[in-house]
């Protein structure tokens, strides 16, 4: 396992380079290798469910009382809003400063199959919150009404009898041990994973990789620019001066499930890697981490947030249209609010999209404007995702006294 643990980010990285040249060179190879990919992302679902319901409730059961639950939840829910919040302003300060949209031609787009019917709401958001029926939230694979009924049973064994309490307690406790065991037998495969998944989607792609270039260069350069500040300036900050640890040390550490992370363009699929990296490289606590990194991979998206104000903008450009401040402040509202619920909707960030281009008036057709490179840009902003949770748990961890592996002496 310690041999795993030291090689698997460089075996993953071969994986990639290797998947990249195997789907561009050979193509017709591809249709051999994909399938490795699609079973891998099946066993990574299959135990996301599991996996976050017994974590949430082991984390919770771990903390005691209410008010440990509680102030943990009050300080994950700030460093959450208030790190999407500045991303969000980061991507508009970008968009602002380069307007990539002046000038583009608006012949080239596309259609979004199924867009009208997917289209949301803030408020269907909150709705999703509270599951009408628990188990069929599991079966449909949805995370956030599962997370909210992991804390509520959690936190309502802890006032229960004490022989009910130590019974239950310990009955997920077990349960969670055994779903990690299962997780990191998963987790030996992610090379082979990583390859089937990568050189499908460079196959699937090849064909466009001149107009992608060529029409929405800068459209990309802002949004990666974007993404690069926020994740190696504006989080790196925070981890050094509010949760006193070493960022640039955490982020080694991390790098196996950041190039899951932006592989498979899934922060929840990534959720185990994430959770198996924080605890034994940069020894976060279960406690944080059981209950910080669940509660992330489904609401705390900066990456996401980010993408679509700067979408939007660009959108608005392209049109011709002049947003003023007060417009500009609701995409920034608006984006944060969307990005909470983008893990848990068919077609994530661009159904998400809809909701922030309804709010100031801009026509949906101009999601067609910027699906060439979504693709790309979904896996930079998922590894965006996955590095603000994993910071966002270890600043929690050191506030909380825990004397992490990447902790400043």
């Amino acid at each position: 396992m310690k041999i795993l643990k030291i090689k698997l980010h460089w075996q993953i990285l071969i994986a990639f380079i290797l998947a990249v040249l195997f789907g561009y060179f050979i193509p017709d190879g591809v249709k051999y290798v994909s399938w490795i990919g699609e079973i891998f992302l099946r066993a990574l679902k299959m135990v996301i469910i599991p996996l976050v319901f017994s974590s949430i409730i082991s984390g919770v059961t771990s903390m005691g009382d209410g008010k440990n639950l509680g102030r943990l939840g009050v300080k994950t829910m700030f460093y959450y809003l208030g790190t999407s919040t500045l991303a969000i302003l980061t991507g508009l300060t970008m968009v602002n400063l380069i307007k990539p949209g002046v000038g583009i031609d608006l012949g080239f787009s596309k259609t979004v199959e199924g867009l009208t019917e997917n289209t949301g709401s803030v408020q269907d958001i909150f709705f999703r919150l509270i599951p009408e029926n628990i188990i069929d939230s599991m079966a449909r694979g949805e995370i956030l009404p599962v997370i909210f009924f992991a804390i509520l049973l959690g936190f309502f064994i802890t006032k229960t009898a004490t022989k009910y309490r130590e019974t239950l307690t310990n009955f997920f406790n077990a349960f969670f041990e055994v779903m990690m065991k299962v997780t990191l037998f998963i987790i030996k495969f992610t090379p082979l994973g990583i390859f089937g998944i990568v050189a499908t989607e460079v196959k699937r792609n090849s064909g466009e990789l001149a107009s992608i270039a060529g029409s929405l260069a800068i459209y990309s350069l802002t949004v990666v620019a974007a993404l690069l500040i926020h994740a190696l300036v504006t989080l790196p900050v925070i981890v050094r001066f509010i949760g006193k640890a070493k960022p640039y040390e955490h982020l080694k550490n991390m790098a196996a499930p950041l190039l899951t992370a932006f592989s498979t363009s899934s922060s929840s699929a990534t959720l185990p890697l994430t959770m198996e990296a924080l605890e034994n490289n940069s020894g976060v606590s279960n406690k944080v981490s059981s209950f910080t990194l669940p509660l992330g991979a489904t609401i705390n998206m900066d990456g996401t947030a980010l993408y679509e104000c700067v979408a939007a903008m660009f959108i608005a450009q392209a049109y011709g249209v002049e947003l003023t401040f007060i417009q500009q402040m609701l995409i920034v509202v608006t984006a944060l609010l969307a990005s909470i619920g983008a893990a848990g909707i068919p077609m994530a960030g661009l159904v998400m999209m809809t909701v922030v281009l309804t709010a100031v008036g801009l026509p949906l057709e101009g999601i067609g404007l910027v699906l060439a490179v979504d693709r790309i840009l979904d896996m930079l902003r998922t590894a965006v995702n996955v590095w603000s949770d994993s910071c966002g748990a270890v600043t929690i961890a050191r506030t909380e006294n825990e004397e992490t592996s990447v902790a400043v002496n």
